[in-house]
């Protein structure tokens, strides 16, 4: 039996929305806007690091809409190196070549489109909404829709224009999604761009604004097709405008992502704000390890340089620099052995000494020890695709369970600098097993942890840092735990 679920309610926002936790991407938030800068004043580097983050999203939008299929290796290559048809292989794709690299630069286009309205400064509008369909239609003619029967069938598509019959999809398991009805949808846009232009105004936090608008849009489903790639183009617009980059939703994190919808359409909005605010965190991190460098064409150009660089007052800057960074550092340091001794006395009380010794091992920059590590450090940096600055301080700190037969396992948290700038510190995780092989002797295995780096901005931190971090930190515990149990024979 059908089973019918109403998405959509007259559009409106509430305190749950204006009061979500965006702290997310707040933690590094201030890195990306010093570094943004940095881009600005290197245009060419920044207008290659969009580039990609464009194609990157034309490609996703694609496959998230079941537009086509593409391998993760064309991926790459398509977006390192533009889209070109030769690039594509017979097993790459589930559709022509051809029609692949239409639908691709439709996408790319109205990114374009989307850049291209930032920068006129023109108002978001409803014949704005209508160009950005026909700009993702243009090569795509028919689209998916139930008949009267309740089968599925192809229908011509309408370009640039809302729907004129009810669009509401069916799932596999007779689950039929409810939409706005085509009568009321001029009037449900002119209040989603109403709202929008109220919340600009207050300068309410554009994570939460894009999400917002991402969200209602969806919920209205104004067009015959291709609602969910203008909702994310709509959400990108936003961002965009504040300074911020695109939002694109990546296929490995699809099913996330329809669970934040599904659980906002209930009234709950944090783990759609959320998704966005850690998609925008990932995409950060990606800039933050684009190099940027000054390109200088002559003589007098390098000497103005040179001049600039040991001048008084950019050395006064610097040495009052680090001294911030220092008392940044040092905040997070202590937040971690706080928040590793909370977790100690936990673990006494849990494990019986009988079973294993609990214990933490502590070392900040200025301990000589600082350097241990470092090799597996610079392989999980790789293995998580940034650049591990190891010219920068650094320390460590490990929490170790040693077993009655002396095996042990050291739970280590690496905290070094992230990538090419002196403002950005990640915590990273592995594990190392060791067991005596002879006396004063012993023989060490590493034990990768698949736990992303937690980032920190350390331009500013603060109380929602701290408890980021501690979320983070108890989750590498739990993983740690759960793979020392499991080694256990």
């Amino acid at each position: 039996m059908d089973k019918n679920i109403e998405v959509w309610s007259p559009i409106s926002i509430n305190s749950k929305w204006l009061n979500a936790d965006t702290s997310i991407f707040d933690d590094l938030a201030p890195s990306w806007y010093k570094k943004r800068k940095e881009f600005e004043e290197g245009q060419e580097s920044y207008d290659e690091f969009l580039t990609k983050l464009k194609r990157q999203h034309a490609i996703e939008t694609g496959v998230v809409e079941k537009l086509y299929d593409l391998t993760e290796g064309i991926t790459q290559t398509l977006i390192k190196n533009g889209f070109v048809e030769s690039y594509i292989g017979h097993n790459d794709t589930n559709i022509p070549p051809k029609k692949l690299m239409q639908y691709l630069h439709d996408h790319f286009e109205a990114m374009d489109f989307i850049f291209d309205l930032v920068k006129s400064n023109r108002n978001l509008s409803k014949s704005f909404i209508k160009e950005l369909h026909q700009l993702i239609t243009q090569n795509q003619d028919y689209t998916e829709a139930i008949d009267s029967l309740g089968k599925r069938v192809n229908v011509k598509l309408l370009k640039g224009d809302f729907k004129k019959h009810d669009n509401n999809p069916k799932r596999d398991d007779g689950t039929i999604f409810l939409y706005c009805p085509p009568i009321q949808v001029d009037q449900e846009i002119d209040n989603l761009i109403i709202i929008y232009n109220d919340l600009s105004e207050k300068n309410v936090n554009p994570i939460i604004v894009a999400s917002w608008i991402h969200h209602a849009f969806t919920q209205i489903h104004p067009f015959q097709d291709g609602n969910g790639r203008i909702a994310r183009l709509l959400a990108s617009l936003i961002l965009i405008k504040n300074g911020l980059l695109p939002f694109t939703v990546k296929r490995g994190d699809k099913v996330k992502y329809i669970k934040a919808l599904e659980n906002a359409d209930r009234g709950n909005p944090q783990e759609l704000v959320s998704f966005f605010a850690l998609e925008q965190k990932k995409s950060i991190e990606v800039a933050l390890n684009f190099k940027t460098e000054k390109k200088v064409n002559s003589l007098n150009e390098l000497a103005s340089l040179f001049n600039e660089k040991v001048s008084d007052s950019v050395n006064r800057i610097k040495e009052e620099r680090k001294v911030l960074l220092l008392e940044s550092r040092n905040k997070v340091f202590d937040n971690i052995y706080n928040i590793l001794g909370e977790i100690k006395t936990e673990l006494h009380e849990l494990i019986p000494i009988d079973k294993a010794v609990v214990g933490i091992q502590s070392c900040k920059p200025d301990n000589q020890k600082y350097y241990y590590h470092t090799h597996q450090i610079a392989e999980y940096a790789n293995n998580h695709d940034y650049f591990f600055n190891r010219n920068l301080p650094r320390g460590w700190f490990g929490i170790y369970f040693t077993l009655p037969n002396q095996r042990k396992f050291n739970l280590i948290l690496s905290v070094h600098h992230y990538g090419y700038d002196d403002d950005v510190i990640a915590i990273g995780t592995f594990m190392e097993y060791s067991e005596p092989v002879k006396k004063n002797l012993e023989e060490k295995t590493l034990i990768p942890i698949n736990l992303e780096p937690f980032t920190i901005s350390l331009e500013s931190i603060n109380s929602r840092t701290s408890s980021n971090l501690k979320d983070y930190i108890n989750d590498v515990v739990k993983i740690g735990l759960t793979i020392i149990i499991n080694e256990i024979n």
